[in-house]
């Protein structure tokens, strides 16, 4: 899709000039100017989830995808066929081994990087694309250690260069719409959010080695896309090991480093039971295939108390390996109302209720609020997103990721959300191993937080 006439309507609107505050693009003296119109674009992992990302940035007028790298040939393949699909130059492969993307980041012809790699390389990436004066843009998941949080915050400040966390379901539909009500007023003043990752990954961690979409039994050497490196997490660690796509939608809503902080966390886990008990009840398993002899360490469930500077709290669930359907559970509780969402996202799904409107103690179905309240954003680019991944919400956030660079401005989830939503994942690895012990969640903006605006798709303007 064209991206001209949209672009010329954000030029009307608002201008090139952009926000001038902490880490804005334009106080970058490190950073490799660019042409306002186009941001030249590298690839660093095109998997099925680094492939989502190329189509849309394909798609796109005001970016030129330069390279891209990854040690799977056919997963290059693959990229290489959706970019040429799209009409566009074949860009450059660097795929001689895991860490042949530091020669993609020698290049001198690319703004920016999108990293969609296994979880334990997203850190070291964006560090070595910011100090090679490249933007990151980094795929979700959460830290391997606490000191990574640091590290990259220290990379960013220390380069001038800006990193964004790709969370793409702080753009979900009804969250924006959501969010909406909560900045009118509509909940009171916040008490309680919740959220989780609940989603049945056992098919997606264990498959027959060929594609992830038959079912098996295999993950490392013998798995396919996320079997070969994602399982083995749940092999080595119990904590919550996916705390963005639950946490990141509520803390927008509680203004998450900008007036608000996290400031503590307990978390607890269940046993370990359903990843051996799909490997024993597989046809293509038994009690006897070699992987039903694999201990597994994360917990089935976990669950995660979180506090907040302003005295909301926070409860995060981790559950992908029950037999369940969809859910990210979320739950925004105020002093006048709630917002249930217990169904997979749709539009028009969930429960509310608001005191003074509602008949007392009965539910609402939101359809009508959802609409009454659809963000102003979703309004006015329903189309653009139309036929994007995940309902349309990988559109935003890359278009996001792409409209602040070119105009200089700050990113709505940037590097200090990255380690705060990152951080989650250590810290309830060591409070589990504590016995729900208490943690303490650092301020990666030391201090900044209190005078920091919130900026996270604040109106009709943004993107």
């Amino acid at each position: 899709m064209s991206q001209n006439i949209h672009r010329r309507e954000f030029i009307r609107n608002s201008g090139l000039a952009g926000l001038s505050v902490g880490l804005s693009i334009n106080h970058l003296s490190s950073f490799v100017p660019i042409q306002k119109s186009k941001v030249r674009i590298g690839f660093i992992g095109v998997g099925l989830r680094g492939q989502e990302h190329v189509r849309l940035m394909a798609d796109r007028d005001d970016v030129e995808i330069i390279a891209m790298a990854d040690p799977d040939k056919q997963m290059m393949a693959d990229s290489q066929q959706i970019i040429a699909k799209a009409g566009k130059k074949a860009p450059v492969e660097f795929g001689n081994g895991n860490t042949d993307y530091k020669n993609l980041l020698k290049r001198d012809d690319i703004d920016a990087v999108i990293i969609a790699t296994p979880w334990e390389w997203h850190i070291i990436q964006a560090i070595d694309a910011l100090h090679a004066g490249k933007i990151p843009g980094v795929e979700v998941c959460g830290a391997i250690k606490l000191q990574d949080c640091w590290d990259i915050v220290n990379a960013s400040e220390k380069t001038k260069l800006p990193a964004m966390v790709l969370e793409n379901v702080c753009y979900r539909r009804d969250v924006m719409a959501v969010l909406n009500m909560v900045r009118q007023g509509m909940f009171g003043e916040l008490l309680h959010l919740q959220g989780g990752y609940e989603h049945d990954l056992r098919g997606v961690k264990f498959n027959d080695g060929i594609t992830p979409y038959n079912s098996g039994v295999e993950f490392g050497a013998k798995g396919f896309s996320e079997a070969k490196w994602r399982t083995q997490h749940s092999v080595d660690r119990n904590g919550e090991l996916y705390p963005t796509h639950g946490l990141g939608p509520v803390a927008t809503m509680i203004d998450m480093n900008r007036g608000n902080l996290l400031t503590k966390l307990s978390s607890v886990a269940t046993k370990s039971r359903g990843l051996h008990k799909y490997i024993v009840d597989h046809p293509k398993g038994g009690p006897d295939h070699p992987n039903a002899k694999v201990n597994f360490k994360l917990g089935d469930i976990v669950t995660t108390q979180i506090q907040t500077a302003n005295g909301e709290t926070i409860v995060l669930t981790h559950d992908t390996n029950s037999p369940r359907p969809y859910n990210l559970g979320f739950r925004v509780q105020g002093t006048n109302g709630i917002w249930q969402d217990n169904h997979a996202g749709e539009f028009n799904a969930g429960l509310i209720y608001f005191e003074g409107k509602s008949k007392p103690h009965t539910w609402e179905n939101t359809e009508a609020y959802l609409k009454q309240y659809d963000h102003p954003l979703w309004k006015k680019y329903e189309k653009n997103a139309e036929g994007a991944g995940h309902g349309g919400m990988d559109w935003f956030v890359d278009n996001a990721f792409i409209e602040c660079i070119k105009r200089n401005a700050d990113f709505p989830l940037d590097v200090y959300d990255l380690a705060t939503l990152y951080s989650i994942t250590p810290l309830s690895e060591k409070s589990i191993a504590e016995g729900g012990s208490l943690q303490m969640i650092p301020d990666f903006t030391n201090g900044k937080w209190q005078n920091r605006k919130p900026n996270f798709c604040l109106g009709q303007n943004d993107y």
